[in-house]
């Protein structure tokens, strides 16, 4: 069984006078509908929250209790999202990394330093450091991989509302066999991602 994530980086960073640190991740990049979502923390060194991993490794519930935990103790949280159709116009590796830079600058606190989830970060007005599979190893990068991924499924269920025919409340926009059947029998709505096969084929 492997360790969870741990805040060493970020206090050897604290240590050093480098404060705030951020942790960035997103997530959103592989469904066919809905936006990319990101989101930025900043963790209070003395009130750590429990109970947190890679936001992939929870079940639902344990994220939204995780997902309470960071908003009740957090120095600072920032979310972004990117809309579908401006994934279409820039790429997806692109929305990303916009999604990554707007959630840095919806913090009510500027970071001083940032760690981002992966190998390709964004460009921020601050240093910053990439972590390949940093939501599973460093806190605070966790801790935006768990609010990301509560935002980010909180809007998937707010559009199945306006757009039912998918399933969006349970596939969250992947191409899943009900979503996948929806297409082809309704066409997209305007929450899908017309550059993404199956759908730029059609």
């Amino acid at each position: 069984m492997t360790a969870g994530p741990d805040f060493r980086i970020e206090g050897r960073l604290y240590r050093q006078g480098i404060w705030p640190v951020a942790g960035v991740d997103e997530v959103g990049r592989g469904p066919l509908a809905g936006p990319v979502a990101a989101a930025a923390v900043i963790l209070d060194p003395k009130r750590l929250p429990r109970g947190l991993d890679d936001s992939k490794a929870l079940t639902q519930k344990e994220r939204e209790t995780a997902f309470d935990r960071i908003m009740e103790t957090a120095v600072a949280v920032g979310v972004a999202f990117v809309t579908p159709a401006e994934i279409d116009a820039m790429n997806i590796r692109q929305a990303s990394l916009a999604a990554m830079v707007r959630a840095v600058s919806a913090l009510s606190h500027a970071p001083a330093y940032a760690l981002i989830d992966g190998s390709d970060p964004p460009r921020l007005s601050c240093p910053c450091r990439a972590i390949v599979k940093g939501d599973a190893s460093t806190l605070s990068i966790a801790a935006a991989s768990i609010i990301a991924k509560v935002a980010r499924d909180a809007m998937m269920r707010r559009l199945s509302a306006v757009f039912p025919n998918y399933g969006f409340e349970t596939n969250v926009g992947y191409a899943a066999p009900r979503h996948l059947d929806a297409l082809r029998e309704c066409g997209p709505s305007p929450a899908h991602r017309l550059s993404f096969s199956p759908l730029r084929d059609r």
